[in-house]
Formats: C-alpha cells, structure tokens, sequence
C-alpha cells in the first residue's frame, strides 16, 4: 500500500486543505502483508471523519490500511472540520467541496475510477450522516454506502452534545426548512426515483447515545424498499466498535473482485 499525505488548494473551500490517501500496491515479499491491485484504476472508498475530528483519524484509530490491502481498493479520507458535510450558512461549503470538488481533485490525482459501481462511501458518526447523505443525495455516483453510528437525525441537536453553536453556524435559524439535510427526507426521495440506488449497510452499538436516532432510521428504511442492512450488538460511541465494524463494511461492499 502507498500512503499519501496530499495537502491542496481547494477553489470551493478558498483555502488550503488535506486528505490521507491510501492507494493499492500490488507487492510480493512484503512481511505480513498481501497486497493486491486489480485494475488500472481503482475502485475508491471514500471513508469520512466525526465531529472532532479530521483526515487522519481513521488511520490513527484503526488498522484501515491493512485492512484494505488484499481489496485492490483505495481509500481518501477528507477533511471538513465540524461542518457536518453542508454548505454553511455562516461558513464554508463543505457539501459542495465533498460531493463535487473532491472526486475531480482526487482522481487528477490518483489512478481513482470513476465508475458508479467502483465508488462508495462510509463513515462514522457526524461521518455516518454524511456518508449516506452523499449516497442518497447522488445515488448516480455510488454503489454502496455504510454509516457507523451515524448522527442519523442530523437536523436534532441530542439533550447531551453542547452543538448549538455549531448548528446555527451551520444551518442558521431555522434547522427545519433545510430538507436537503434531512436524512428521512432523502431516503424516501431515493426510493421513489427511478434511478440507481445505493445499497446502504448502517449499525449502531446499542450503548450508543445515538442508538435512538439509528433505530428510528432502521424503521423508516425498512418501509423503503431499498437494499439495507442492519446490524446492531453490544457497543458505544468508541473506535474499538468501529476498529470492528468497518471490517463488516469491507467484506460487505460489493467489490467486482469480492464477486
């Protein structure tokens, strides 16, 4: 595996910004590795970070680079701050940045395909809410989508998280009018159109302080005739759950390799 610290100019966000990049490598003496490539271009997973974090947290918390080294996928991990993957009403635009600049910007880049079925994208909490708020939103972009317990009601601030500042930066006054930031909303948008759908994988540990709001997702999707899954067990809002679940993630996508 190639490991890419890339610092670039972003035109949407008018600064300086980053991403961690992992790329495939196929090798043959490496100890206590096998890694694969599988085509010129590889297929892309783009793996997103929670509210305190940025784009070197998955690599700091979990084994990600040896967990997709026999996968032939690559993976780009943005930094977006405490946006909660919208264009702020009192900020930058980080919905546009992630869903439109990023993919351009990485695949000049890196050898990165842009089919719809190489594409996919997954995250945990602030980041599980904007994995499948970009799935949802551009179900033409990709195949699969995962959310780690996912701020699932993203539009509601929980009783025990100080973000009331950090939701009016985002969306201003008035949170409700902001459908286009609604989760249930976009499900039900999706699975009423007659374009591709995303197949979607969400769990949650049920110590969660989130576990409610995914429960109340997991209802909903259930009456949408989209590909879900579910999976829920004993767990809380910590990287030892999610170290473990994006290995359930890994095996889950469908990979053409996997096939």
């Amino acid at each position: 595996m190639a490991l890419i610290q890339c610092h670039f100019f972003s035109d949407v966000l008018q600064l300086s910004t980053s991403m961690t990049v992992i790329l495939p490598q196929q090798t043959r003496h490496q100890i206590g590795m096998q890694n694969n490539t599988f085509a010129d271009k590889h297929p892309t997973l783009y793996l997103l970070h929670g509210l305190s974090d940025d784009d070197s947290i998955w690599l700091r918390r979990t084994s990600i680079e040896r967990y997709v080294a026999s996968t032939g996928l690559a993976v780009v991990m943005p930094q977006v701050h405490r946006s909660f993957y919208a264009d702020m009403a009192y900020g930058n635009k980080y919905w546009t940045f992630i869903s439109e600049e990023l993919p351009s910007i990485a695949r000049s880049f890196f050898p990165l395909s842009a089919e719809r079925e190489d594409n996919f994208v997954a995250g945990l909490s602030m980041g599980g809410y904007g994995a499948f708020k970009w799935a949802l939103s551009k179900p033409e972009s990709f195949a699969a989508a995962a959310s780690l317990s996912g701020a699932m009601n993203g539009l509601h601030v929980p009783e025990n998280m100080d973000l009331f500042t950090d939701y009016k930066l985002i969306y201003g006054d008035k949170p409700e009018k902001n459908r286009e930031e609604d989760l249930f909303w976009l499900m039900e948008q999706c699975a009423k159109s007659e374009g591709p759908k995303p197949m979607l994988y969400q769990c949650c540990g049920t110590e969660d302080f989130l576990y409610e709001d995914n429960v109340m997702f997991r209802e909903a999707c259930k009456q949408s005739g989209l590909d879900y899954t579910y999976e829920e067990g004993p767990g809380s809002h910590e990287w030892g759950y999610w170290d473990a679940k994006i290995q359930d993630v890994l095996a889950w996508l469908p990979l053409k390799n996997n096939a």
